[in-house]
């Protein structure tokens, strides 16, 4: 019986893919073999000794502490892609809002008072204050193009937009799934001087810390609207706000409000509301759920932020997973432990991803505790388990 414990409210449809009969599911559980969550920073949690894999029902890890559980050999799962037509929306929606002065106008009406016929004589004399612009034939510069990003540019591109895109880990995989229509960018500059809208799909991180800055705002169209529904810290907030009240940005529309942006007049800011659809939290938890089942029960990987991805089918044989640094002879020692148990491996993959490796053998014959405890002894070897 596997126990998983949810530090987050976990959508049902994902818990479902657990078996009942195979699986202990609770918010509060001693000795889980995995975790689930969503927000929860678990940062200043101490880690179970029993803990086996952690899955992250959405696509940023901010708030895992990955190092920490790398050198335990844990993998952490996340959903990348999961939640991608639900940010697309509200990038789009963002566009719109901010392209036809839509928050600025709902709230002058929101405040008209008197008659009907006063109210309507004070729409027409007000109503040129809210006058926008139309989104073909403008320039959407994306940056970061991975599921996210490459909706996005897809989508515009049907608009009638041209699009930019940037993205220096792009994948050929990733580059396929882009329509023919979508420009690419020779850096960041590049883009961010051609664009009329601006779009962030990226991770934080030291390279994408205030990708939009002062200096940045200067080599930027004048009345260009940013969006930013990634992570707070891409965009220095103070640099946009300043912007915006010189006359230099247009609109800066974001998923985090703070007390500089949440009252601006030209900024529209919304709480985290990215992912909030029932389809996206029903998709996370669907995904990383069905990972970590197939990490406990068969030792594969696949969508990991620090594992490598490792796919085999079963054979009729026993299974041994072992997690170690990306050394050499690694596997030639961990070979001759089960030669010397008399085990003889009738299939094996190993690969790496980073400082780690991780091998999946499968054995003719039961692999006992002192072939585990001989092996877990290799200098280098952080994890190792049987399935």
């Amino acid at each position: 019986m596997f126990k998983i414990l949810t530090l987050n409210n976990i959508s049902i449809a994902g818990l479902e893919r657990l078996p009942r009969d195979q699986y202990e599911i609770a918010s509060e559980i001693q000795h889980p073999d995995a975790i689930l969550l969503r927000s929860y920073k678990m940062h200043d949690m101490e880690i179970p000794a029993t803990l086996k894999a952690v899955g992250r029902a959405g696509a940023g890890v901010n708030n895992i502490p990955v190092e920490k559980l790398s050198a335990l050999g844990v993998p952490v799962f996340n959903a990348p892609g999961a939640n991608a037509n639900a940010v697309k929306e509200l990038v789009l929606a963002g566009m719109l809002l901010a392209s036809r002065n839509i928050c600025q106008a709902w709230d002058f009406s929101r405040r008209l008072d008197g008659s009907d016929e006063e109210i309507n004589k004070q729409v027409e004399a007000g109503k040129k204050k809210f006058a926008g612009f139309e989104l073909p034939g403008r320039t959407l510069g994306v940056v970061g193009l991975g599921a996210i990003g490459r909706l996005v540019a897809n989508t515009a591109a049907s608009l009638g937009m041209r699009v930019i895109g940037y993205d220096p880990n792009i994948t050929v995989e990733g580059a396929w799934k882009l329509k023919t229509e979508v420009e690419k960018a020779s850096g960041i500059e590049d883009l961010l001087s051609k664009a009329d809208y601006v779009t962030f799909h990226v991770p934080l991180v030291d390279a994408t810390r205030y990708m939009i800055n002062a200096e940045r705002l200067k080599i930027m169209k004048t009345n260009v609207v940013i969006l930013n529904f990634a992570r707070a810290g891409i965009v220095e907030d103070e640099a946009v706000s300043a912007a915006i009240k010189a006359g230099q940005v247009h609109a800066y529309v974001c998923d985090f409000p703070s007390n500089l942006l949440k009252n601006h007049e030209r900024v529209i800011t919304l709480p985290h509301l990215g992912a909030s659809t029932v389809e996206a939290e029903n998709n996370c938890a669907i995904m990383v759920a069905d990972q970590v089942r197939e990490y406990l029960e068969n030792g594969t990987v696949a969508n990991s932020v620090n594992f490598p991805t490792v796919i085999m089918e079963r054979t009729e044989g026993y299974r041994i997973g072992i997690v170690n640094s990306n050394v050499p002879n690694m596997v030639g020692q961990i070979s001759t432990a089960m030669a010397n148990a008399g085990l003889n491996i009738v299939d094996m993959l190993n690969k790496s991803k980073g400082e780690l490796a991780y091998t999946l053998a499968d054995v003719d014959k039961p692999i006992t505790q002192p072939v585990m405890d001989e092996i877990a002894a290799i200098d280098g070897v952080l994890a190792v388990r049987t399935m």
